[in-house]
């Protein structure tokens, strides 16, 4: 079995629109990354898989699909933030099947943990919607193709991204079977994820939304994983862990103000893959989400994969120049209450 599996978009740089922050060069930065650490050549290298249309339509609604394939070829914007080329509809399948071809490897125990590239990027589309820069939502196709075609049973989604992911709190909020974790800026885009929004229906209490203010920083997100999120994962006991990691949380990041380095995502990063090795062998996939500053992608990119591969690594940009704030501590003290921790 292989320490580590990889997906790289192949042609990804044709999603392109003119100083956009959803730009090719996210990606690129965090592949030469990879490979300064020594992780991009002994990685398992995969292509995506090709996803059946039916399968598709178990995520997002066919009307989607069929407009985001028409804008496609129009290269017309699905929102003022959002938008496509001729090429996107296919870059978008490509990221969705490169996600579930990691996920897939993980499971399957041909790599111990995953790490997928994904651009166009995927959290905030909603079955029925593209938008703040994403397409296909990854996580959630990947999750659900592990349910379909792996038989899984029970998922955990940990959401990282700076912003709450809306799309896949959407696609899962009636279901038991994946919960959907997510600890973001709050208030801040798209308005989303309170605190008491916990899932709807079967759903109930598999949602968990960790709302913190800006300029939380490191011991935020370390005490909140550690008091709240491990102890959700405990009780719910995940067969697999899939991460939507976004690095617009780092303290270098334009659109955010969170202040977290490189270093505690490595610790965080550590925290979480050694809950999978006490209880699920191990089974982790991080799949990409934002992420705008070009050295921050490099620098989480390989705290990251350090830690996925249980590798040291030091920090070289160090943590944020501003301090830290505290107003974190209300959302820890009230998930306590909420959650009977």
């Amino acid at each position: 079995m292989e320490s580590l599996a990889l997906y790289y978009p192949v042609d990804h740089q044709k999603h392109y629109l003119y100083a956009h922050p959803e730009r090719p060069e996210r990606v690129e930065v965090i592949k030469e990354g990879l490979e300064e650490i020594g992780l991009w050549e002994k990685a398992l290298h995969l292509d995506p898989f090709d996803l059946d249309h039916t399968f598709l339509k178990s995520v997002h609604d066919e009307e989607y699909l069929q407009i985001l394939e028409r804008a496609s070829k129009k290269e017309q914007m699905l929102d003022q933030d959002t938008y496509t080329t001729q090429a996107s509809w296919s870059l978008a399948l490509n990221a969705a099947g490169g996600g579930a071809a990691i996920t897939s490897a993980v499971w399957d125990r041909k790599a111990q943990t995953g790490f997928s590239l994904t651009r166009p990027p995927g959290h905030h589309a909603t079955m029925k919607r593209g938008m703040g820069f994403c397409l296909i939502n990854n996580i959630a196709v990947a999750a659900e193709y592990l349910v379909q075609y792996k038989k899984a049973s029970k998922i955990a989604i940990i959401d990282l991204d700076l912003h709450h992911g809306n799309g896949t709190q959407d696609i899962f909020w009636n279901r038991s079977d994946i919960c959907y974790i997510s600890i973001h800026q709050a208030p801040f885009y798209p308005g989303t994820g309170a605190l008491l929004d916990i899932g709807g229906k079967r759903g109930a209490g598999a949602t968990m939304n960790l709302p913190i203010p800006g300029f939380s920083g490191d011991l935020a997100y370390l005490t909140l994983v550690n008091e709240i999120v491990i102890p959700y994962l405990d009780q719910q006991k995940p067969e697999i862990i899939l991460i939507s990691f976004g690095f617009d949380t780092h303290w270098r990041d334009p659109l955010g103000n969170m202040l977290v380095s490189g270093n505690g995502i490595f610790h965080i990063m550590n925290e979480i893959r050694s809950w999978t090795e006490l209880n699920c062998s191990g089974k982790l996939a991080v799949l990409l989400e934002g992420g705008y500053d070009l050295e921050a992608g490099r620098n989480c990119g390989q705290a990251v994969g350090a830690a996925l591969v249980n590798q040291s690594w030091s920090d070289p940009l160090g943590p944020a120049l501003e301090e830290e704030e505290n107003g974190w501590r209300d959302t820890l003290s009230r998930a306590k209450e909420i959650w009977n921790f």
